[in-house]
């Protein structure tokens, strides 16, 4: 009588089986945490930092404000995010497109057993057993097969995500556009800031030791009683609410200059100095006064409803793509197969086959696939009238204000002028013994004041006048610029682009 294979086996192969298995599964379930070290932190840490500013052009001079957005561009560090994103995007589209080549599928495998797999056989009529058992496989043997499997619907989905994919790659273009457009306006600000800056800080420096003598004498007259204590409080207090004005612009611009080495890629406390150019109050370019068309370049130009164009057409797709799920797939299959097996009649042979598959639960889910689909196609609309009406607003606001800052630009360049002749005025008095030490110090502080003030103004009017620009989506450059040129090549397109539309400056 044939024992059951199960009655066979050993009783210690019954209880060490069991806990082998237990003991696998505890020791997987036992992760601990492991926080960094110290070190480790402090390793990382060191690295980022001596990396911040590797493989730049060096500074060899004063920078201009072209340069300053050429450096910018080349190693602004969220610029090149954007560039790796980019390439990220575009290495998942061409993954995404192998998904439309069929499969290739390569198998071998050894199979060994300790006693022959043999079998009785039974006859259906007289219910009697063979005499001896029989066999047709060796105890061991070699098995292998090459197989092309190309699967219909897999390939429909596979080019459905593609072309997702790709409307993915260009959003992400769209994006490092963004950043692009942000950080030039954002550099032009920072650099004339910056600029102002220097200039007011030099210039206070050089009456800062003046004032401090003249309050002080001041002082020393009203103690002594030689002049009325009125006349010399009013003086101290007209000396002190300029310098304390001197002290506010200094505050809205003292960390503009850390903040364009910041944008420009420089490591935190580098050196460097700004290049003084011209000022010359900006104008927009005259095609660029009729508000229509200025409309119509925004919303044809920006990134953003590029990108809302974009996730329409990827919400399309899905529309597809839920569909063809929940269709019956076909796959077809070749190849080839061996098997070292001798009680084979054939040992290698062909394969051809076909299936026909339903995953039937699909269909069910289908419904709520298309609405949710359609939700975010719903959505998606009404992000793009409400982006419109963003852009169409940003763009009102943008040319206004430049309106603004430029005739404030103007009413402050003409103070300036009326207060530089003050002063020449009061130089010339001083000279011919007409005027006191103490009314040309006075001057000379609100010169220093009126400076200022036309100075933050001018970043100001800049600062809008790049805004306008922002606001259209018009890329910093009129051609394409490959920033993996010189830092004077990009400059040089910048600046060319820039001068054609109406800055003179830089």
């Amino acid at each position: 009588m044939r024992k059951s294979s199960r009655a066979c086996q050993p009783f210690g192969l019954r209880i060490v089986g069991p806990t082998v298995a237990s003991a696998i599964f505890l020791s997987a379930c036992s992760v601990t945490t492991e926080p960094l070290s110290f070190l480790q932190v402090e390793t990382a840490a060191n690295q980022n930092l001596a990396s911040l500013d590797i493989d730049q052009e060096p500074i060899d001079g004063p920078i201009g404000l072209y340069e300053a957005m050429a450096r910018a561009l080349k190693y602004n560090l969220d610029h090149r995010v954007e560039v790796m994103r980019i390439a990220l995007a575009q290495k998942e589209l061409a993954s995404a497109t192998t998904g439309m080549l069929p499969k290739l599928m390569a198998s071998a495998g050894y199979d060994m057993r300790s006693n022959e797999n043999a079998s009785y056989s039974r006859s259906i009529f007289s219910n009697s057993l063979s005499a001896e058992p029989t066999t047709s496989t060796e105890k061991s043997n070699v098995s292998a097969d090459l197989k092309f499997s190309y699967n219909v619907l897999d390939f429909g989905l596979s080019y459905v995500r593609a072309k997702q994919s790709a409307d993915k790659a260009l959003i992400a273009e769209e994006l490092r556009r963004r950043v692009v457009v942000r950080i030039v306006e954002e550099v032009r600000t920072a650099y004339w800031k910056a600029l102002s800056a220097d200039q007011l800080l030099d210039g206070f420096s050089r009456l800062e030791g003046q004032v401090k003598k003249t309050l002080d004498d001041n002082r020393r007259l009203r103690a002594s009683g030689q002049t009325s204590p009125l006349a010399t409080l009013t003086y101290e207090r007209e000396l002190v609410d300029i310098r304390r004005e001197i002290g506010q612009v200094e505050r809205q611009l003292k960390t503009a200059k850390l903040e364009l080495a910041g944008l420009m890629g420089l490591r935190p406390g580098t050196a460097y100095k700004i290049i003084e150019p011209k000022r010359t109050i900006v104008d927009l370019d005259t095609r660029l006064q009729d508000i229509d068309t200025l409309l119509q370049i925004a919303l044809t130009n920006r990134s953003e409803f590029r990108e809302i164009l974009y996730k329409k057409r990827i919400n399309e797709a899905e529309t597809r793509a839920a569909l063809l799920e929940a269709l019956p797939t076909a796959s077809l299959t070749a190849g080839v197969a061996y098997d070292s097996n001798d009680l084979l009649y054939n040992s290698n042979w062909a394969l051809l086959g076909t299936r026909i598959g339903w995953n039937a639960m699909k269909l069910f889910q289908y419904p709520a696939r298309r609405k949710m689909v359609k939700a975010d196609r719903e959505l998606l609309a009404a992000q793009e009238k409400a982006l419109t009406m963003a852009i169409v607003t940003q763009v009102y606001v943008a040319k206004a204000r430049y309106a603004h800052l430029r005739r404030e630009a103007i009413d402050t360049a003409e103070f300036l002028d009326i207060q530089r002749q003050i002063l020449r005025q009061t130089q010339a008095g001083m000279a011919a013994a007409a005027q006191s030490q103490q009314t040309l110090i006075r001057e000379e502080m609100n010169t220093l004041v009126a400076s200022s003030r036309f100075d933050v103004a001018y970043a100001d009017l800049q600062t809008a006048f790049a805004n306008v620009y922002a606001a259209l989506g018009l890329n910093p450059w009129d051609e394409d610029v490959d920033l993996a040129s010189s830092l004077r090549e990009i400059a040089s397109a910048l600046r060319a682009a820039w001068r054609e539309r109406g800055d003179l400056d830089g």
